[in-house]
């Protein structure tokens, strides 16, 4: 008797019994059973109907759309396999003899997929069923015809593709846009046998311009076919699915499949601090993941690696400890630490994680954040200890530093996979340095994202995740993924990239960070965790605010109850219909009536009206020929006698070169004004052109570090100008999402309506400290249903209890919220909190500028986001009617928004993208990318001709997508009639401070707290300066105020309010009046101060204090250093060696604090403008060691070390290194140090002449450390190692002798030399006697082409002697005159030119047999090398400048320039490993420099030297005249030329001699700073010059007749003399 789990069993195979025996053995054997969706599904399909397929990832979907297909070609003979395909291109000519031609195969599965990463999936997934299948073919004795699968996509190559064609497979893969490009081509007879079409993905397609385009080609497919062909669409997230199936079969009935399982998901929402409002948090060591949080004092820098500390440091950038100032900001006010360590912990617990977030920009930034952690829980895993390894100097200390701050450690290894837990044994390398890690390590490492190609610069064991996303290359993103699913990395930090049905393998965990973009896409990020049937989805969600918790808990109910946004169907999009047009007719004439019935039949076109089809067709044709339109060629003609519509010459490739529907985007230039920008460079970066979109007149938006305001925007740049310490309130990246759909802002804002009805007003006593219990027990049911845990239950609780006491109602679906309050310059600004989205609030912002600007007269700034609207009205307009500027009429809404889109940048932009997607603008060179400046610029003259024609389509059109596909109008006036009802209500208030959910809106507070420390201090400074004190309090918490507050403003108030002692005057018994007045005259003050100066009672003067700051009449917190370490004794506490958690208490008055804060504002603000060049100028002194005579900073061989690292690259005259560079970095420099350095094999030197034709003659000389990557250029390989078979010069033979390395003395390289060259050179014979006349070989020959390499940068020596004998002309060493009269036999004289051992500079390089390393990642990859070569150019300009802009680039003419390195220098902003703004006054606005750097520069000048220095006008550390122009004078005309000297007191420019010319020119008259300046000049002479110096004139006066000029100079050492004025050596 069969038992009913058996029955059950059987009734789930019962839909197996459709299938051949063959395959129904196999899916037995293979699977348990089959899914409810494939039991639903398989008896619909297999019957032909059309199905659309509703299920959840993980159920089957794939192969129940599959199965069925292969089963007939699997059990079908081999015969019936061949089948023709119907003719060669679709005619009926070709039908007719198609019985006449050889029957070829034609492709009877087309398989679409909206991502080609996906399709490579589905082709590989697709091989097990088709070998299962066959081998029980096989078994079972029944023929088994091989089915041939293929993929058709933007990667496949030519031959793959011609493959295709001559022998179709029976399954292919393809995209939209490939079945677009083969039915415009005679490729397009394989698919005339298609039978099945499958679509997945169908909800990522469908609601979009890609998905008109796609249902047209379907239509196009069956018109090809002559017959009705099954379609099958699969999706997971698609709601509603009757509007998919309609999509899906146009006018044909599909039948949708749509199990009542939902997913089987286990979310949770992680929140690692029990108090979001202060991020310092108690528990946050305990609650990351138990991975310990590093001291404070030293908390490594977001978003730098350890590679970039240890070059710094080596370098001499940083000190080796850290100062003091950096460790008290490193974390306070972020929640990023504990979020990022608390994800490592869960990284390391499983075996591979997926981690989603919304931008690419935090996915590189988290990517590298993740590997620093991990590095340095390895090193501190392989020391067992946080003490730190004594080490004997320089890069060894910096290591020792890391380790002693490296607490990092995981509790329970136990739980983690076994290899994390072995790996713990292995040996590491050296993180410390450069020289510990494998290759070429550097602070700006490829394996953390899509900088460079991976070129094993990061040890594999330190790198534990790599950033997946748009900006990766696809062969990388390929690499990413091969190693996710072979389990060899254990990490991917992804966008969207990843999100469709892509099989990453066996993931085991998903990690969201902030809500996802949308409910669907959080579906199917959760969806890539355990992918396979039966699985469960393990999904952590990570909120970064505390208003984020909200939109994160509405996410996962909305996904777990399938309550998805709505998909529309884009409604007639005439572009679209155009292209196809082109497309069809360029294969076979149309029929318009015939064509017409056939778009029809797509979804998006059921309503095409036949006006607005001619309208597109004319256009096509060139019904519009008018003067305007001349310089537009219509690509069809319309045939009025045969009543036909062909093509014109050229459409077809036309259609497939600038074919499909992904609009053709990129960045607007940013530039300064051409009047006013000032000397430097205008251009300032680039935005997003989604960005610009959105952007207005007037807007602050934020590029780099600095805030710029718009004032103006032409076709194809902004043109802004500097508005340094503005606050930018304009999301940087805000074209990275559409925005909040309305419906899911409608299920946020019902959350916060039932969150809210659910919060109690008073908490009692007894569970006061549980804030979980501040909801009703209901609430809190429903909360961890929804997988929150203690923490983001309390931290919501936090904020609806705040926002509910600042605005008396929460702002939610039903209540919307207006709030006013006063910023601190008087303004005021309306917040309308709605939740409905930026799609809704846009259009609405947009009519509520336009009623201001109407009704008063002035541009509101008004902005729109995803939560409300911002309204910024000056003081005197603060109390306008806010409720008359919100409701509008419908009717006059809608003629607002529909006037005002079309004079908006969108419309203009998305009529560019129309124009070209219609093939109406095509590109001027199809195959080639137009630059899209010049497609705007014809975009506008098409635009200005079209608006003199009525109901042009494209203009119709372009309104269309903006009135329905960007704005949500219909959304918009369901609002406004709630509003105008009832059915939705709108309350008012006024706030003194922004409410909670106001300050997410006004501050940017993502922007503040997330890798808020990438930004230099002044910046960060004038950020959260910016914002109100009590948000500021709310968002710094505790301990954080000190490093915002500057000092030296906090003692000239407290200064300013000691003399006000007023407050003694009230009587002893008013102590509530005593304790505010002296808050009110104190700056920031400790308790046991104040308790000390009044004499009062310590609980009564402590009890005061706290109920002044509970009415907000008192800040508390951390405002100065100094005050932190005087207790009431005035005795010192060692307040620095305090962490902020132990510093005392201080207490500060709010009016008191305003003050305060806005002198720091000023302050701060005053410090981010650039500065003036003489600043950078006596920076740059500094920071490369230069000082006056006998104040250098180095000392040594170890300093000049330093100084040849720090210059490296730097080609210089041979007499000025010795004479005046190294002299004035290294103290005690000697000729014989730079000699030891080149005899050990540390440094090299080489040689470059441009002009010039005499070897023999000096030329530029530059040094390198020997194992420096600048050494040699890429692309130099090849070219040195092109040896000729046959006749070789003499530099030939040179090479040649050297290619294997070594060096050799003059006498036996010539040796060397000589016989290659005898062996190639041609032979010749004596005519007459018959004697083979070898080629003659000369000494002065090999000595002219020796050096003749050297200027060519090939051939370098180790020693210097050789160039200084060359530069001083000595000819040769010969033996003493006694020698030959003793008859001593002695060797021929060597010339001093030729002294040394010479060799190649880089012998692995040119040798002829150097054959790359098959092994390394960078074998065959140019691009890796040249971006690597960038990269440390970059690093070496950094280490010599600090500061990255075009004059300096200039000044080292680096080759390609600025705009060469500039794509490099962008990469590393965005990782931010550097920052962009304007730090010097006329280099530029584009800027790029380290944030110490910045800080430093900044910095005080007080910290430099301020002796004046003299220098070799052609010494690196001098600018003038180079980056910085010359100071205007009258007398000679300065050039930077090699023995003149500069003299430069503080940076600026004193004095310019040239002793060749005997003159002097002064740029000041100033006597106090002329005299030192004569006075260092004669010092610096004397110590280059081996004899007397003479200067016959001074600005232009002789120096032969007594006058001041004399005089200056006499003091200063010179004598005397008839020629004017002598100094001798």
């Amino acid at each position: 008797m069969m038992s009913e789990g058996d029955a059950i069993i059987e009734r789930m195979y019962e839909c197996m019994d459709l299938f051949s025996e063959a395959t129904n053995a196999w899916f037995k054997h293979a699977f348990n059973a089959p899914t409810e969706a494939q039991r639903l599904a398989w008896p619909a399909i297999r019957s032909g109907e059309n199905v659309l397929v509703v299920a959840p990832t993980g159920s089957g979907k794939t192969l129940c759309a599959f199965l069925s297909a292969i089963d007939r070609l699997m059990t079908k003979e081999g015969d019936d396999l061949l089948r023709t395909s119907g003719g060669g291109d679709g005619t009926a000519e070709s039908d007719c003899n198609a019985k006449k031609r050889k029957p070829v195969r034609g492709v009877k599965v087309l398989y679409i997929s909206p991502l080609k990463a996906l399709g490579v999936d589905v082709a590989k997934n697709l091989q097990a069923p088709l070998a299962g299948i066959a081998g029980q073919c096989e078994a079972m004795g029944l023929p088994s015809p091989k089915v041939s699968v293929g993929i058709r996509s933007g990667d496949t190559t030519p031959q793959e593709r011609r493959r295709i064609v001559s022998h179709p497979p029976d399954i292919l893969v393809t995209t939209p846009e490939s079945l677009f490009l083969l039915l415009t081509s005679k490729a397009r007879r394989i698919l005339s046998a298609v039978d099945t079409v499958i679509v997945d993905e169908v909800h990522a397609i469908a609601g979009s311009k890609r998905g008109a385009h796609l249902a047209l080609s379907l239509e196009r497919l069956e018109s090809l076919a002559g017959r009705s062909v099954q379609r099958i669409g699969l999706s997971a997230t698609v709601e509603p699915p009757a509007e998919a199936a309609r999509f899906l079969g146009g006018t044909r009935p599909v039948r949708v499949i749509r199990p009542e399982s939902h997913p089987d998901m286990d979310l949770k929402v992680v929140e690692p601090l029990s108090a979001m409002r202060d991020p310092v948090s108690d528990d946050a060591g305990r609650r990351a993941g138990a991975v310990k949080l590093p001291n404070r004092h030293t908390t490594h820098i977001s978003g730098v690696s350890p590679a970039m500390e240890a070059l710094a440091e080596r370098k001499g950038l940083t000190s080796v400890g850290g100062d003091e100032h950096t460790s008290r900001v490193s974390t306070g006010g972020s929640v990023w630490p504990a979020i990022e360590r608390s994800v490592l912990d869960e990284v390391l617990k499983h075996h591979t994680t997926l981690v989603f977030v919304n931008s690419r920009g935090l996915a590189e930034k988290l990517t590298a954040r993740l590997n620093d952690l991990y590095a340095q829980l390895r090193t501190s895993r392989r020391t067992g200890s946080e003490t730190a390894v004594k080490a004997d100097a320089g890069r060894d200390a910096l290591s020792d530093r890391r380790l002693g701050r490296t607490d990092l450690s995981v509790s329970d290894n136990a739980s983690q996979p076994e290899s994390t837990a072995s790996d713990s044994t292995q040996p590491y390398p050296d993180l410390g340095s450069p020289e510990g890690r494998e290759g070429f390590a550097k602070h700006y490492d490829s394996v953390v994202g899509s900088t460079t190609m991976l070129v094993s610069s990061h040890a594999d064991a330190d790198a534990i995740a790599m950033a997946h996303h748009g900006s990766v290359s696809k062969d990388r993103r390929k690499q990413i993924e091969e190693q996710l699913k072979r389990g060899q990395l254990r990490c991917v930090v992804a966008t969207s990239s990843l999100e469709l049905g892509i099989d990453m393998g066996s993931v085991d965990l998903v990690i969201q960070i902030a809500p996802p973009l949308s409910v669907s896409s959080g579906l199917q990020r959760v969806g890539r965790a355990d992918h396979k049937v039966g699985g469960v989805s393990h999904a952590l969600f990570y909120p970064i605010t505390r208003e984020q918790i909200i939109g994160t808990a509405a996410s996962i109910e909305c996904m777990r109850s399938g309550d998805i946004e709505t998909l529309t169907i884009p409604c007639t999009p005439l572009d679209v219909l155009a292209q196809q047009t082109v497309a069809a007719a360029a294969m076979d004439d149309l029929k318009p009536d015939d064509w017409y019935v056939t778009v029809r039949k797509a979804a998006p076109f059921e309503d095409l009206d036949r006006t607005m089809f001619d309208a597109v067709m004319g256009m096509m044709t060139g019904a519009y020929n008018g003067e305007d339109f001349s310089a537009f060629r219509p690509p069809l003609q319309y045939n009025e006698e045969a009543g036909l519509i062909s093509a014109r010459p050229g459409a077809q490739r036309l259609a497939v070169t600038s074919g499909g529907t992904i609009p053709d985007r990129g960045t607007y230039t940013v530039v300064l004004p051409e009047e006013g920008s000032g000397p430097g460079p205008r251009k300032v970066g680039e935005l997003d052109e989604e960005m610009v979109y959105e952007s207005r007149v007037g807007d602050v938006i934020t590029l780099g570090t600095s805030t710029w305001q718009i004032q103006e925007i032409t076709r194809d740049r902004v043109v802004v100008v500097p508005a340094p310490g503005r606050t930018a309130r304009l999301p940087f990246w805000h074209g990275e999402g559409d925005g909040r759909d309305a419906a899911f802002g409608r299920s946020q804002g019902r959350f916060i309506r039932d969150m809210a009805q659910g919060l109690r007003a008073e908490v009692s006593d007894g569970i006061a400290g549980d804030k979980t219990s501040r909801f009703d027990t209901t609430t809190i049911a429903r909360l961890r249903r929804d997988g929150l845990d203690d923490n983001a239950i309390g931290n919501l609780a936090d904020l609806l209890a705040e926002q509910r006491a600042a605005t008396g109602t929460i702002p939610n679906d039903r209540e919307l919220v207006v709030e006013r309050c006063q910023d601190e310059e008087g303004d005021w600004r309306v917040i309308v909190h709605s939740p409905y989205g930026r799609r809704v609030h846009e259009p609405w912002a947009m009519a509520i500028t336009t009623c201001i600007k109407q009704r008063y007269g002035f541009d509101g700034q008004v902005y729109a986001a995803d939560d409300g609207i911002i309204i910024r009205l000056p003081d005197g307009d603060g109390n306008l009617p806010i409720r008359e500027l919100l409701l509008f009429d419908m009717d006059e809404l809608q003629r607002i928004i529909e006037m005002q889109v079309g004079e908006s940048v969108l419309y203009a932009a998305r009529f560019r993208e129309c124009a070209a997607r219609s093939l109406f603008l095509p590109r001027a060179n199809p195959g080639k990318r137009v630059p899209l400046w010049q497609q705007r610029l014809r975009a506008a003259q098409l635009l200005n001709a079209a608006r003199t024609r009525k109901n042009f389509p494209l203009l119709l059109e372009t309104a269309r997508e903006c009135l329905q596909d960007v704005y949500d109008l219909p959304a918009l006036k369901h609002v406004m009639s709630g509003l105008r009802s009832g059915v939705i209500s709108l309350s008012e208030t006024v706030t003194e401070t922004p409410s909670p959910f106001a300050e997410n809106m006004l501050f940017g507070y993502v922007g503040a707290v997330m890798y808020q420390y990438d930004v230099p201090q002044a910046e960060r400074s004038t950020q959260l300066l910016s914002m109100d004190p009590e948000v500021l309090e709310r968002l710094l918490g505790a301990t954080d105020m000190a490093s915002l507050l500057d000092a030296d403003v906090i003692a000239q108030v407290g200064k300013e309010l000691a003399g006000r002692t007023f407050w003694n005057d009230l009587d002893e018994t008013d102590i509530a009046g005593r304790v505010a007045r002296y808050a009110k005259t104190h700056g920031p003050f400790t308790a046991d101060q104040m308790i000390a100066e009044l004499g009062l009672d310590a609980v009564q003067g402590v009890r005061m204090l706290d109920e002044l700051h509970a009415k907000g009449e008192l800040l508390k917190g951390h405002f100065v250093d100094d005050a932190a370490g005087v207790d009431a004794n005035g005795s010192d506490d060692s307040a620095s060696e305090r962490s902020p958690r132990q510093t005392l208490q201080q207490w500060l008055h709010k009016d008191v604090f305003r003050r305060i804060r806005a002198l720091s504002l000023a302050k701060a603000r005053k410090a981010i403008k650039p500065v003036e060049p003489a600043v950078y100028q006596a920076f740059l002194l500094d920071r490369q060691g230069v000082g006056p005579v006998g104040g250098a900073r180095y000392e040594g061989v170890d300093g000049l070390m330093r100084v040849i690292e720090q210059l490296e690259g730097i080609y210089l005259n041979a007499s000025v290194w010795e004479s005046s560079v190294f002299p004035a970095r290294v103290r005690d420099y000697q000729p014989s140090m730079l000699d030891e350095l080149l005899a050990s094999g540390d440094v090299v030197w080489v040689g470059s002449k441009i002009n010039g034709s005499n070897a023999k003659e000096a030329g530029g000389i530059a040094f390198h450390p020997a194992d420096s990557r600048l050494l040699v250029k890429p692309g130099e390989q090849s070219q040195n190692n092109a040896y000729s078979a046959g006749t070789m010069t003499v530099p030939e033979t040179i090479l040649a002798a050297l290619s294997n390395g070594g060096a050799f003395h003059a006498r036996q390289l010539s040796t060397a030399a000589k016989a290659i060259w005898q062996e190639h050179a041609e032979v010749n014979v004596n005519p007459e006697t018959g004697e083979i006349i070898l080629p003659a070989w000369g000494e002065s020959q090999f000595e002219e082409a020796l050096w003749s390499l050297v200027w060519q940068g090939k051939v370098t020596n180790s020693s210097f002697a050789p160039v200084r004998a060359l530069a001083q002309g000595t000819v040769s060493v010969r033996a003493p005159r006694t020698a030959a009269r003793r008859r001593v036999r002695i060797h021929a004289s060597t010339p001093a030119t030729l002294g040394g051992l010479w060799s190649a500079v880089d012998s692995s390089r040119t040798s002829p047999m150097a054959i790359p390393d098959q092994t390394d990642d960078t074998a065959g990859k140019p691009t890796a090398g040249i971006e690597e070569y960038d990269i440390a150019l970059i690093e070496s300009l950094l280490d010599r400048y600090g500061v990255i802009a075009a004059p300096l680039i200039d000044k080292e003419q680096v080759a390609g320039g600025f705009s060469g390195l500039y794509p490099v220098l962008k990469r590393m902003e965005e990782h931010g490993n550097l920052v962009r703004g304007m730090f010097v006054k006329g280099f530029g606005a584009a800027q790029f420099a380290g944030r110490d750097t910045v800080d430093a520069l900044r910095g005080d000048d007080e910290a430099r030297s301020q002796s004046c220095v003299a220098l070799d006008v052609t010494d690196p550390a001098n600018l003038t005249g180079s980056a910085i122009t010359w100071p205007e004078q009258h007398h000679m005309k300065p050039a930077r030329r090699a023995e003149s000297v500069i003299v430069l007191d503080h940076g600026m420019p004193v004095l310019f001699a040239v002793p060749k010319s005997h003159r002097i020119v002064s740029f000041t008259d100033d006597e106090r700073i002329l005299q030192p300046a004569c006075t260092e000049l004669a010092y610096a002479l004397q110590h280059q010059s081996k004899g007397s110096v003479s200067f016959a004139e001074m600005n232009g006066e002789s120096l032969k007749e007594s006058n001041e000029y004399r005089r200056l100079l006499h003091a200063a050492g010179f004598v005397d003399s008839p020629q004017g004025m002598k100094l001798y050596g």
